[in-house]
């Protein structure tokens, strides 16, 4: 074929493809499952084991919290996938808690034995402790090491002695009395090299013990949790429709101490097969899972906190966040601004509640990008040398 008759083939089809992607917004998505899995995993529900039965109910779970009446809504009733809608609604939620609780417990986990504490992870304790009310929280960093001795870290326990407490995780005590106490599971889930399970197991397990509030450590928190904890909450994993296989994530979460919706979890966990190594089926499936039987049974469920709040990056090209971890491009979304003082600054200081990082430890924030600027400096400018 000679170049004439090549380009004569070529051109009409750049044309084409030009014309179709400037004038329509395609959308795909390809997932495949097997229909017995789906049948077995997600659409087969059980029933409740009693949990919530009030005989069943822990005295320990702040029954007047958990029933009074709430002041702040978290359930749009849409995906809020158009423009700022999301992070406009997720604005309407605070700035003040109108609720009392005297200390919130918040906890962490970091994987001592798969990457050292390094930077990263010292930002997302920077980001607590110039975000929360200090004075009313207590936040444990969890972990398989002995993280004491980090300097950074010893850093924050001189500085914090009342707040901050760094311990050993032991998972056979903080399973004893629930559906999990001496599963076999509990130390497979110990040995995943992703920490993906084992954090998922860790996660559900010490916030039962002790209650609170779980934050990753790819997290950088951007203003007070505190109005959000008059529910018991996970979060969605992003803005699109066709996560229907595993919707719901627990990056943050909330649950109050002995929870029976922490309890029937634990049913699941150890009736259920054994989690697949390196997988979310202690995670967003288990949650799925849970959430569906709530229904089935009648029982109100537990709140599914909107995808900007806590991961606004994961949606489309026109209303995501810009990637925290990439340099700086000249706008972001539908031509907005990056300065501060704009569109964005706004929203990390007014409206949402944190960034998700979604690991990638192997990356750093860039010097003089909007993370640098809007989040990091002002977290030391608050906290100042420690």
């Amino acid at each position: 074929m000679s170049v004439g008759s090549l380009l004569k083939c070529l051109v009409p089809l750049i044309v084409i493809a030009v014309t179709v992607v400037t004038l329509l917004d395609i959308q795909l998505s390809l997932e495949i499952y097997r229909k017995s899995w789906i049948q077995q995993e997600i659409k087969h529900t059980e029933p409740l084991s009693g949990c919530f039965d009030p005989a069943r109910i822990s005295p320990l779970y702040n029954l007047t919290l958990a029933r009074g009446p709430k002041h702040y809504e978290l359930h749009a009733g849409t995906p809020m996938r158009f423009g700022l809608d999301c992070y406009d609604f997720a604005g309407t939620v605070g700035p003040e808690a109108k609720h009392y609780i005297e200390q919130t417990t918040y906890h962490m986990y970091w994987r001592a034995d798969l990457l050292s504490f390094g930077e990263r992870q010292v930002w997302t304790l920077r980001s607590f402790f110039a975000t929360q009310d200090v004075s009313r929280s207590l936040l444990i960093l969890w972990s398989n090491g002995d993280l004491s001795r980090n300097p950074a870290i010893a850093g924050f326990m001189q500085r914090y002695p009342e707040n901050f407490q760094v311990r050993m995780v032991d998972i056979e005590e903080l399973a004893r009395g629930t559906p999990l106490d001496g599963s076999d599971m509990l130390a497979s889930a110990a040995n995943d090299q992703r920490a993906w399970v084992d954090g998922d197991l860790v996660r559900l397990l010490v916030v039962w013990y002790y209650g609170g509030v779980w934050v990753d450590m790819d997290s950088l928190l951007t203003r007070d949790l505190a109005p959000l904890l008059e529910h018991e909450f996970v979060v969605q994993w992003d803005c699109y429709a066709d996560k229907q296989f595993m919707p719901l994530n627990g990056a943050i979460l909330h649950f109050q101490q002995h929870s029976p919706y922490l309890c029937e979890a634990f049913h699941i966990m150890a009736t259920g097969a054994a989690p697949q190594p390196n997988s979310i089926d202690w995670g967003s499936r288990l949650y799925h899972k849970l959430w569906r039987r709530l229904l089935a049974a009648g029982m109100e469920p537990f709140k599914v906190l909107p995808w900007c709040f806590i991961d606004g990056a994961n949606c489309g090209y026109d209303n995501s966040l810009p990637d925290p971890l990439k340099p700086d491009s000249r706008s972001w979304g539908e031509g907005r601004t990056l300065d501060v003082g704009g569109e964005l600054d706004e929203i990390m200081s007014e409206k949402v509640f944190s960034v998700h990082i979604h690991n990638r430890w192997d990356k750093e924030f860039p010097k003089g990008g909007w993370v640098d600027r809007m989040l990091l400096r002002r977290y030391e400018q608050r906290l100042g040398e420690l």
